[in-house]
């Protein structure tokens, strides 16, 4: 338990910190200071957008913005001169004369809640955006394993799980105790084979009375939703793999077959080719040189990771970061901070 507390408390130590960076960068931002830190523009990546629950157990509260937080970064960017591209022109606007900032939108996972309350608020304001889509998700035959993870540890004061050696039992009681749970799980989904940890993780489940399909199903966009989606003229449709495992874990054949298999998914629900990818996860390594030839040589104009950063006009197309619109920072300062580019300047440094 005391290992539990320690890790909340470096967490809490680690949001302030960075909640303080981030106030300091939007300072120098607003002094004209470091202003080649902004480069061309940015991509920005959002997964849930939906009004708040509050839960006591909450180690996704990352991956959630409110629908007013999102209106308040549309608004905030339009103040700071940004307009608004389709993340498709990205490679042309890296090359254009225009010197305006430029700013994209992306959602990844299709989630129900993209349709709900995020896509509302780009058509309000004219804002493209891209939904991207685990083809796992939309066919119900993938689930998400930290959504079902959490749901998991949320309802039992003990978990077993075997991490390789055997199973063993992970004291779940506190909420230290499970957010220390959830952590020591994911590394190990991360470490191993993925597959067979996430099917390991839905077997637990299942004895427990939770369906991992069943919550794929209720939090991800089917077909239909899909289309309705992309009836808005602003919405485009991207791959993103079939089971959203990590690409670069992947053999040859596998990664190849994971890339091009969800191209042709998205084209069949979409009438069209898909223009644009983005890696799950995103970051390194699940990320590696071969993925950006892999998605360069299946046709894909633009490819994105979730490395952080702003974009310059040699960005490689197929390794493209973006600024995560983070459930833990819901603050238009912070947006600012992070498209200025400052904070990543200062720690490349």
């Amino acid at each position: 338990m005391k290992q539990g507390l320690a890790r909340m408390v470096r967490n809490n130590i680690k949001r302030a910190v960075i909640a303080g960076g981030l106030n300091a960068a939007h300072v120098l931002a607003r002094a004209g200071l470091m202003a080649g830190a902004r480069g061309r523009g940015a991509v920005f990546t959002l997964h849930h957008v939906r009004p708040k629950l509050e839960r006591a157990f909450d180690p996704n509260a990352h991956l959630e913005i409110t629908p007013g937080f999102l209106e308040d970064t549309i608004l905030a960017l339009e103040r700071g001169g940004y307009r608004f591209v389709p993340l498709e022109d990205l490679p042309g606007c890296l090359v254009s004369a225009d010197e305006r900032p430029f700013a994209c939108f992306t959602l990844d996972d299709g989630y129900r809640n993209n349709l709900e309350y995020a896509q509302p608020l780009f058509e309000r304001y004219g804002v493209p955006f891209t939904i991207f889509v685990t083809a796992g998700y939309v066919d119900r035959t993938h689930t998400l394993w930290w959504e079902t993870l959490a749901d998991l540890l949320s309802v039992r004061r003990e978990v077993r799980f075997d991490f390789g050696a055997g199973a063993e039992t992970l004291a779940t009681g506190t909420l230290a105790q499970k957010q220390a749970a959830f952590d020591r799980v994911a590394a190990h989904i991360h470490s191993a084979d993925e597959a067979s940890a996430v099917a390991a993780l839905n077997s637990i489940a299942a004895e427990q009375g939770i369906d991992p399909y069943a919550i794929t199903e209720r939090l991800t966009l089917d077909e239909d939703g899909l289309r309705a989606s992309i009836n808005c003229p602003l919405a485009s449709l991207g791959a993103h793999t079939i089971s959203h495992r990590a690409v670069a874990r992947l053999s040859d054949d596998e990664a190849r077959r994971e890339i091009s298999t969800s191209a042709a998914r998205v084209e069949a629900i979409a009438g069209r080719r898909p223009l644009s990818f983005a890696y799950p996860y995103g970051f390194r390594p699940t990320v590696s040189p071969r993925d950006h030839r892999l998605v360069a040589d299946f046709g894909f104009a633009v490819a994105v990771t979730t490395e952080p950063g702003t974009l310059s006009s040699g960005a490689n197309p197929h390794a493209l970061p973006r600024i995560s619109l983070n459930g833990h920072f819901q603050n238009t300062r912070h947006v600012a901070a992070l498209a200025s580019g400052i904070p990543f300047r200062l720690v490349a440094r």
